[in-house]
């Protein structure tokens, strides 16, 4: 049997283990995946511990996505973005970024993301990935409670960093909204409310816990478009899965196993 985690803190919620143990139920794949809570001074032990003990491969979630770089190999969009949440034990340790396609896959399932305005609260490392991937097709604004590490992300990709004091007055030219940070994680908060929102925006939260995050709650209320964290957690999980096994990943199956859980509480 191969073995596969996710490793991060928290990770009491992720829904990884119940998406990616049904894609291998349905492909007849002897393979199991489990969650560890991983301390950030334990992250290195943990990953060449997991390479030790005959793991095939990891899934790296926050706050580990940037750390995790130094004990891989990053193929060269990783390297680029500088954040890593797939981990391969091929010959090495391997490491790879499938947030960004995640985002990109989830968005053009409800827009098109060419020549937009686009607005991302937060400058980790879900934010790097996404707003790389972004700014190949659109102007990308960030905005992050620390405006110096906002403005270094904004650099990096050729976009512009803002204050939060000024993001009242930009959201009104904004076609897509991302929360890429962890507000709304388990709790009723949202850095954004709906009279600040529009009906043309689409919004899109990439946390999935609860699936209805507040601000997706404001979002509707101002008859916005709005996309949940769970159609980017299934997308950054089929590729991360095609990395594994080499096996094209049955989307429809994982999806519905995610969803059914939420449901489900």
């Amino acid at each position: 049997m191969k073995l596969f985690g996710i490793i991060g803190n928290p990770v009491k919620h992720s829904l990884s283990p119940v998406m990616q143990n049904e894609a291998f139920k349905y492909l007849n794949i002897d393979a199991c995946y489990l969650k560890f809570k991983v301390e950030e001074a334990k992250l290195g032990y943990a990953i060449l511990g997991a390479e030790s003990l005959g793991f095939s491969g990891l899934n790296v979630t926050v706050p580990h996505k940037e750390k995790a770089l130094k004990y891989v190999e990053p193929d060269e969009l990783a390297g680029e973005i500088g954040t890593v949440n797939t981990i391969y034990f091929k010959r090495g340790v391997k490491g790879f970024n499938t947030d960004a396609m995640g985002a990109k896959m989830a968005l053009e399932g409800v827009t098109d993301i060419k020549g937009k305005r686009i607005l991302i609260f937060g400058a980790g490392g879900a934010s790097k990935a996404i707003s790389y991937e972004l700014s190949r097709y659109s102007e990308v604004l960030i905005a992050n409670r620390t405006f110096s590490k906002g403005l270094k992300l904004a650099n990096k990709i050729g976009g512009e960093a803002i204050r939060l004091d000024d993001i009242f007055r930009e959201i009104k030219s904004v076609d897509i909204l991302i929360n890429a940070t962890t507000v709304g994680l388990n709790e009723d908060r949202s850095l954004i409310y709906s009279k600040n929102l529009h009906k043309d925006m689409v919004v899109f939260d990439i946390v999935y816990s609860p699936l209805k995050t507040c601000l997706l709650k404001e979002a509707e209320k101002a008859g916005a478009k709005t996309i949940d964290g769970l159609k980017m957690l299934v997308h950054q999980g089929a590729a991360s899965f095609e990395i594994w096994t080499g096996v094209k990943a049955p989307v429809k199956v994982m999806e519905r196993a995610v969803r059914h859980a939420v449901e489900r509480g």
